[in-house]
């Protein structure tokens, strides 16, 4: 059947993923290759396909059907997150639309709207890899809490409980108020907000005074409200001002609270007054002063609910007004925040800001750089909880040491030196969130009890981390036998296992000879824990299965860079702590796609770009092979709709080949080796897939991707389309048809693991090959012996017909005019050998070997050979010397004026930066006219 006359993506992406999808092409069986593993960064099952995870997919996908061409067991695992904050804010919002809440539900009513909702909208994405040609393997579709996955994630906390490696801890989180859970560091971001910096005076107790004779200290805060959980001032301790009341005590106005004036480095003597007031419950660096001054962190007075509202302290000092409030002021109603102010304010307490005209002001307007949780969009608020941690610190170090000795191949290296701060300056891993949704932490608390005077007392929580709930109440019934040796509280009770914490638990005093109560963790796993052991979860780990033996380790992650904390070197902490080694050989971090203009890519700039309409726009083999070209390591890309254009382009001038190939009998080659030649022009073409194919290699091997695009694009468009095609033309005999056929298929395959599409559709409409579909075909391997001869010569008349088509188009003389050259006598082996090409392609009406006559000519040097082409009786030259002139310095002045623009620094410096890089490719263009112009002038002589 013949090709259709125009090519049309839509019409055939489809068709083929069904197809290669359908016939299990994407994880052919292949036991005894090599195995070649990569996984996919999960997306999350709220995700919609973003142009980020188009570059990510297109890069893998790359890999993945160049090993597979390559013969090995190609295994691309994929899957989706299950996205704990995300998927449970998706849902709530459903709730609320309703005008129903989370809350009127029971735990695992609300989880069973969660899977219902999985089941109707999440995974949307999938369908959309689909469409960017994944070759996933789908069979073996993965998602974080599936049963067997879960097993997985259960058995890593409990081992690394058992291990030390986690534990629990009351430290200072991120408190997100809004989603009312803990968020980790790198989901924080930070925001420049207006806001205030306020100056107190905080009297000093006891009749104490500086040695200036003040009755004070003077404090400044951008965060007023945290005054009411003061616990300290502190001072530097070479602060000459403060060295008599150093140990000495605060009285604070609001509270009445007694504190003391301690000494740390924290306090900068240039900042302010040199004093600080410290706030440890409700502030990063104010919780480890509070630790170097002495306190526990139980000890540490907490102000806040899990709202921001306030609550009374442990010591009962916060005035009454104050309970209830918000933070700050919220939905116009003043907050603590302003009370606190007002109240200082009255209490003459409030030191006045004066601006420069002498005005007074209750604050100074600051900038302020302000955390937000990523997700609920509301300011972090640092809050002293308890949760799990994991201990970084030591699960860093494996993964550090096999990057240093390699066995961790981190592509580009500039990224080194980032995973490397950021490993040795690891903190505690804070693990818990206050969720429903995600693996629920398997952990439940029970009473601790120890002796007192031969009876039993209760003394805090004791906790039991296990597998399960039942290998939970056995460590339970363990702990009961040790308490009944000392003590009869318990001398008839049994272990009741509850899913939740009864409050009525509470009294302990009704508990003897009752059953001893457990109570499950209410908390889930942060969603990053789980994704951790993506690499070997996915293949069936812990059990002993054949494809954690086969694919583990796997080969490569491909990553942003953004995740490079978030997920990569957690991969590397799980994996090298359970498995023994290391998840991947090499790690490649790719850049971000950005705008045209190179900004970053938003909503709120309105600059998003939907890759599903590019595809529509485009087709999906352009995108594809955009995105791949444009990967250059280490640099961000920016859309651009003319590359992209240029690649469908790309795509419809190989359908058109194709096309010109069937129409001249040239069909699909039955050798995988090159046919037998004898001409030049094929012997030519045959030594040029062969520097292709070794091009490719040798990017793939180095991770260049755009190396490896442009081999493909160059030898595809340049040397088959534009010249060996040419050069074939009435003359194709059977010799040629075999070469041409065998070339065409080269291009398909080589091409292939860019653009899927249209060389599968190609492959399968130029032969009958239907058990043979190219995705599973075999890589190139010709012959690697080059036609030294036959390069040269085709080499030659390539570069011959290039620079008298210059010519003539500098001259303005039309591409058919027939012209006369003199060549050298050196040149006539080599014109007799090519002359029908030399007829056709140089379009030459006399080749002549006498000298050139007198006149105006064109010069043509090419490989050090001069051939002259007369030029008199074909233009007037003196009209066409002063229309070049003309044009000439027209270009000239363009050019110059352009360059005075790009000299002047201010114009650099305070131009747009669009404006700027416009002037600087209007120079180039102007530059490059100038010259072409120049050497049209001198071809006249």
């Amino acid at each position: 059947m013949p090709m259709e006359k125009t090519f049309d993506p839509a019409a055939i992406e489809a068709k083929w993923a069904h197809d290669w999808e359908s016939r299990g092409l994407f994880r052919p069986h292949r036991p005894d290759a090599t195995p070649f593993t990569i996984v996919n960064p999960p997306p999350n099952v709220t995700g919609a396909l973003h142009i980020g995870h188009a570059l990510d997919n297109t890069l893998q996908d790359v890999l993945v059907r160049y090993e597979r061409l390559r013969g090995k067991d190609a295994l691309w695992v994929v899957g989706m997150d299950h996205a704990g904050i995300a998927t449970q804010m998706v849902v709530e919002r459903q709730l609320e639309a309703r005008q129903d809440k989370r809350t009127n539900y029971t735990r695992e009513d609300f989880i069973d709207k969660v899977w219902q909702w999985k089941a109707e909208s999440g995974g949307q994405i999938t369908g959309q890899l689909r469409r960017l040609g994944c070759s996933m393997d789908w069979s073996r579709e993965q998602f974080t809490m599936d049963p067997h996955f879960t097993r997985a994630v259960v058995k890593v906390f409990v081992d690394l409980h058992k291990k030390g490696l986690i534990y629990r801890d009351k430290r200072l989180v991120n408190w997100d108020p809004k989603l009312k859970t803990a968020i980790s560091d790198l989901e924080v971001e930070t925001h420049e907000i207006q806001g205030g910096f306020w100056h107190f005076k905080y009297p000093l107790a006891d009749g104490v005074t500086l040695d200036d004779g003040r009755d004070y200290i003077e404090v400044a805060t951008t965060r007023p409200e945290t005054m009411l959980a003061d616990m300290a001032v502190a001072v530097h301790p070479d602060d000459a001002r403060y060295q008599s009341v150093i140990g000495k005590y605060i009285l604070q106005p609001l509270t009445g609270r007694r504190f003391k004036i301690v000494a740390d480095e924290h306090a900068d003597p240039e900042l302010g007054s040199g004093a600080v007031k410290i706030t440890p419950g409700h502030d990063f660096n104010d919780f480890d002063v509070g630790k170097r001054a002495g306190f526990k962190p139980a000890e540490m007075l907490n102000m806040l609910d899990g709202d921001a509202n306030v609550i009374q302290t442990a010591d009962g000092l916060i005035p009454t007004e104050y309970l209830g409030l918000h933070r700050f002021k919220r939905d116009g109603i003043d907050g603590a925040r302003e009370l606190v102010v007002q109240r200082m304010k009255d209490g003459g307490f409030l030191i006045p800001h004066v601006d420069k005209d002498g005005g007074e002001h209750d604050a100074e307007p600051r900038t302020i750089q302000t955390p937000f949780g990523d997700r609920g969009g509301v300011v972090i608020e640092p809050w002293l909880t308890d949760q799990w941690y994991v201990d970084a610190e030591t699960l860093a170090q494996p993964p550090m040491a096999a990057v240093r000795d390699g066995r961790i191949n981190i592509v580009p290296k500039t990224w080194e030196k980032t995973f490397f701060n950021w490993m040795e300056n690891i903190q505690p891993w804070c693990v818990s969130r206050q969720l429903w949704w995600g693996h629920r932490i398997p952990a439940w608390y029970g009473y601790e009890f120890e002796m007192v005077d031969g009876r039993a007392v209760f003394s805090g929580q004791k906790c039991f981390v296990a597998n399960s709930a039942e290998d939970a109440r056995i460590l339970a019934e363990d702990y009961l036998a040790t308490l009944r040796k000392n003590s009869d509280l318990f001398a008839s009770a049994e272990v009741e296992v509850m899913d939740d914490w009864n409050p009525e638990l509470e009294d302990i005093e009704l508990m003897d000879n009752r059953n001893y109560p457990i109570w499950r963790d209410p908390d889930v796993l942060d969603t990053w824990f789980s994704s951790a052991l993506w690499p070997f979860a996915t293949l069936g780990w812990p059990e002993d299965s054949d494809l954690v033996k086969r694919h583990y380790p796997n080969d490569v992650l491909i990553s942003g860079f953004d995740i490079l904390f978030f997920w990569d070197a957690r991969m590397a902490m799980q994996g090298m702590e359970f498995m023994g080694d290391v998840p991947w050989k090499t790690l490649y971090l790719h850049g971000l796609v950005r705008a045209p203009d190179g900004a970053k890519m938003s909503k709120s700039k309105g600059n998003v770009v939907d890759p599903l309409g590019l595809i529509d726009q485009y087709g999906a083999d352009a995108l594809r092979f955009f995105m791949a070209a444009m990967e250059s390591q280490g640099r961000d890309i920016k859309m651009d709709d003319a590359r992209l254009a240029g690649y469908r382009n790309f795509a419809t001038k190989l359908w058109n080949a194709a096309r010109f190939c069937e129409a001249n009998g040239i069909s699909a080659s039955t050798t995988l080796e090159a046919p037998a030649a004898t001409l030049p022009v094929n012997r030519w073409i045959i030594g040029e897939v062969a520097a292709t194919v070794t091009a490719i290699e040798t990017a793939f091997a180095a991770y260049r991707f755009d190396e490896a695009a442009n081999a493909i694009y160059s030898f595809t468009w340049d040397r088959f389309c534009d010249w060996y095609l040419e050069l074939i033309k009435g003359s194709i005999d059977d010799e040629t048809k075999a070469v041409a056929g065998w070339v065409l298929d080269q291009i398909l395959v080589m091409l292939h693991p860019f653009m899927p599409f249209i060389t599968e559709e190609l492959w399968t409409g130029l032969g009958d090959r239907a058990d043979y579909p190219l995705i599973t075909a075999k890589w190139p391997a010709p012959d690697g012996a080059r036609d030294r001869n036959a390069s040269a010569d085709i080499d030659w008349l390539i570069k011959l017909v290039s620079e008298l088509r210059g010519a003539k188009a500098e001259l303005g003389l039309p591409p058919g005019a027939r012209l006369t050259a003199h060549f050298p006598a050196s040149l006539k082996g080599r014109t007799e050998k090519l002359a029908a090409q030399l007829d056709r392609l140089a379009r030459l009406e006399t080749v002549s070997f006498d000298p050139a006559p007198a006149g105006a000519s064109a010069q043509l040097v090419v490989e050090g050979e001069t051939i002259t082409v007369p030029l008199e009786g074909v233009i007037d030259i003196a009209a066409e010397r002063d229309r070049l002139s003309k044009a000439l310095a027209a270009a000239a002045k363009e050019r110059d004026g352009l360059a005075g623009r790009l000299n002047n620094p201010s114009f650099v410096e305070r131009a747009k930066p669009e404006a700027v890089d416009k002037a600087r490719a209007d120079h180039a263009a102007k530059e490059a006219e100038a010259e072409r112009l120049s050497a049209a002038l001198a071809r006249l002589g």
